[in-house]
């Protein structure tokens, strides 16, 4: 997943998940075919040899991650962020997952009672969000009122 396909253009090796570790791939050649990337691997050079990679995940390191533009995130920063009520300051759960759709984003919140709740990420809703102490402030706009054991922070 990414929002930077033309990136791949530029990459010489990548990170190919294989179980719970990482394989490193040097890159031979890439394109992009329909707004897709296409990438060939050194010393992968039939379609057997491929199919093994086949429903992996694809990363690259730290230090080439993009840089984004400010007030925006990578997914994996977001995951994992305690979610706080921004007037009462009580704590209302943590990022699970984030579902993307193309009028924006949804964050899945697992409160502490262990409910799921889905939280449109939106500027209105979210006033702040802080990746470094790994909390979203949130406006809750009654989202979270079947929660009635929160717990403040």
């Amino acid at each position: 997943m990414t929002d930077f396909p033309d990136r791949f253009l530029d990459l010489t090796e990548i990170l190919v998940s294989h179980r719970e570790t990482w394989e490193r791939f040097e890159i031979e050649s890439s394109q992009l075919v329909g707004g897709r990337p296409l990438v060939r691997f050194v010393g992968i050079n039939n379609r057997e040899e491929a199919s093994r990679l086949t429903n992996r995940d694809l990363a690259v390191s730290a230090d080439q991650l993009i840089e984004l533009a400010p007030d925006t995130h990578y997914i994996f920063d977001i995951i994992g962020c305690e979610v706080v009520d921004y007037e009462s300051k009580q704590t209302l759960g943590e990022v699970v997952d984030v579902r993307r759709y193309p009028a924006n984003d949804v964050y899945l919140i697992k409160t502490d009672q262990g409910q799921e709740v889905l939280f449109p990420a939106v500027k209105d809703l979210v006033t702040k969000i802080d990746t470094q102490q790994k909390k979203i402030f949130v406006r809750s706009a009654g989202l979270f009122d079947g929660n009635d054991e929160k717990t403040e922070k």
